[in-house]
């Protein structure tokens, strides 16, 4: 038994020292494979991440470090300065400060709370500065404009904030300035920042660019904008300029001159005061536009900085202080008698010698229509003009017809016979419908009555102020209707020159002198006081159900050597001779005191 014990004794205990061996030589090489592959996984991931920040996006990486330390900062031209006739300033700039954000600088997290502190203080709100910066992306190198025309209160209290935060730029730019206040504001329009379908149809645009929005500074931008310049700056990390690299300076926009004259614009506006209509004078030879005024108005410099909420109310009003009330359609009322009479000449229906009973009332088809102050007796046209007698064109209008009164009213300078898109200010022009015109535009058939009232500018008629005056100019002038226009550099060209209508002298000296005698005798009287040349006119009371009447006036003098033409809309005026013809009369006053007369 010893022998035996002695002799296998050792064998169970050497086959598991040999068995717990392998295990663990196995166990050591799966952890050093583990660890292996453990390293190699994470040596690969470094490596990935690397080649991919150096390689995929290296370039990417480079460019925005690069931006963090050299920015191109745009540079605004000068806009063009605006001038009247005479070469006196209209528009002009003056310094301000705006208020820049570099996107780029912040995440959109970062850039909300950064928004909320800076809200108060630039007097707006947070979600208006993160919408401008989103419109951009965060990713734009280029800065975003969050305010102008910053007041001196803000300007101090981000002083130290813009100071200490990186991101924020305060600039000081030129900005748009009207020495005049509201003076001609229909007409110079206001500027505001590009929109995004602007930027889009403008490569060269940069953000923040200005451009106008209405009026001149709309329809002659091109000319007013410059092109602007930039500086390539080198910024430390809070965005501090260190050094400039280079700069591009910008060119000023071109300086524009228009053709209306201040001392006879601010007659007109002040004449019309706070009532709602308009005033209009033009050359009655070249179709220069002297003085074009709508109320109520408004300040353009309301664009130029922070808008409130009540002055934006307002401009949104029911008084629409927008709307250029000398570019829409007003009944014309008794001023339309001079389309009247042109056309029943010219259609050869009448001659200028015909002559016609009138009466307190005249009926036709059926219906009475009443004279506005007893007949006249049997009048011609020129004191049928003069005393404005409704039955005389009741019965005129009716035997001339529609289609003649159109077809020359049209001749006159009415209904779309003015280009306005030379004009380049927005506007409308009137309207005298056929029977056939009418039934296409409103769906209905023609009646008497629309025939009746078509004869003394009722009913269905439309006209413009500005079409009204060049409806007197054609007149007064020999037969030419005019191109009205507001830049100087047109007058005299062939875009503007007038037009030789086909109205025949004998017609053209009846209607004048019939126009003349409203003021030598007749209805426009006031204006025969000897403060001014002898002037042509005629007076307009235009009756609207539901408010008291429209008050319109036409005129141009001197008499027989017409310079200018005017014509007046007051919205609930009165009658014309008392709502309408003042006006017209300080708008001569102006005009003939500037000339020495």
């Amino acid at each position: 038994m010893a022998q035996e014990f002695g002799l296998y004794s050792n064998f169970p205990y050497v086959a598991r020292s040999t068995v717990q061996q392998t295990i663990s030589k196995r166990h050591s090489l799966v952890r050093a494979i583990v660890m292996m592959l453990l390293m190699t996984t994470f040596i690969g991931i470094n490596a990935y991440r690397v080649a991919q920040l150096q390689l995929v996006q290296g370039q990417y990486h480079r460019e925005r470090a690069e931006n963090n330390r050299i920015r191109l900062v745009p540079v605004p031209a000068g806009r063009g300065i605006i001038y009247d006739r005479k070469g006196r300033l209209l528009v002009s700039n003056r310094l301000s400060r705006s208020v820049y954000l570099w996107p780029q600088e912040y995440s959109a997290e970062q850039w909300s709370e950064l928004a909320a502190k800076l809200a108060p203080i630039l007097d707006t709100s947070a979600n208006d500065i993160i919408q401008k910066l989103e419109e951009v992306g965060y990713n734009s190198p280029l800065p975003v404009k969050i305010v102008s025309n910053l007041d001196r209160t803000s300007f101090v209290a981000l002083a130290e904030k813009a100071g200490n935060t990186r991101g924020i730029e305060v600039r000081t730019e030129s900005i748009r300035h009207y020495p005049h206040g509201t003076l001609a504001a229909h007409l110079i329009g206001y500027i505001g920042e590009a929109s995004k379908a602007e930027l889009l149809a403008n490569p060269d645009y940069p953000m923040g660019m200005i451009v106008g929005q209405m009026g001149i500074e709309r329809s002659a931008n091109s000319d007013l904008e410059g092109v602007w310049g930039n500086r390539l700056i080198e910024v430390d990390n809070k965005g501090n300029e260190i050094k400039e690299l280079g700069i591009k300076d910008p060119t000023p926009g071109k300086p524009v001159k228009l053709t209306i004259d201040i001392d006879l614009q601010k007659a007109a506006e002040k004449a019309l005061g706070n009532r709602r209509g308009a005033a209009v004078a033009i050359n009655a030879k070249t179709g220069e536009i002297l003085a074009m005024a709508s109320g109520p108005t408004f300040n353009p410099s309301l664009f130029t900085g922070k808008m409130t909420t009540a002055e934006w109310q307002r401009l949104q009003g029911a008084s629409k202080p927008f709307l250029n009330r000398a570019l829409e359609g007003y009944p014309p009322g008794s001023t339309f008698k001079t389309v009247t009479s042109t056309a029943a000449i010219q259609s050869g229906k009448y001659s200028p010698n015909s002559r016609v009973a009138t009466y307190d009332a005249v009926t036709i088809g059926g219906i009475t229509f009443n004279e506005h102050s007893g007949g006249y007796g049997v009048i011609g046209f020129r004191d049928a003009l003069a005393y404005s007698s409704n039955t005389f064109f009741y019965q005129v209008g009716v035997k001339t017809g529609a289609e003649a009164i159109s077809k020359w009213g049209r001749e006159l300078g009415i209904g779309g016979s003015i280009d306005l898109k030379l004009l380049g200010i927005d506007g409308n022009h009137g309207q005298i419908p056929t029977p056939k015109q009418k039934e296409e535009m409103y769906d209905e058939p023609w009646h008497i009555a629309d025939m009746v009232t078509m004869g003394i500018g009722h009913g269905l008629v439309l006209v413009t102020p500005l079409e009204l005056s060049v409806m007197a100019a054609t007149i007064s002038n020999g037969g030419y209707r005019v191109q009205p226009h507001l830049l100087a550099s047109q007058t005299n060209t062939e875009t503007t020159k007038p037009v030789k209508t086909a109205l025949k002298p004998e017609t053209l000296n009846t209607v004048k002198e019939g126009l003349i005698d409203v003021v030598r005798k007749g209805t426009g009287r006031s204006l025969n006081d000897g403060t001014i040349p002898m002037s042509g006119g005629k007076t307009g009371t235009v009756e609207l159900p539901g408010q008291a009447d429209n008050a319109m006036y036409i005129g141009f003098a001197p008499a027989y050597n017409p310079e200018i033409a005017v014509a007046v809309a007051v919205e609930e005026g009165g009658y014309g001779s008392v709502g309408a013809a003042p006006i017209a009369k300080e708008m001569f006053t102006a005009y003939f005191q500037n000339k020495g007369k």
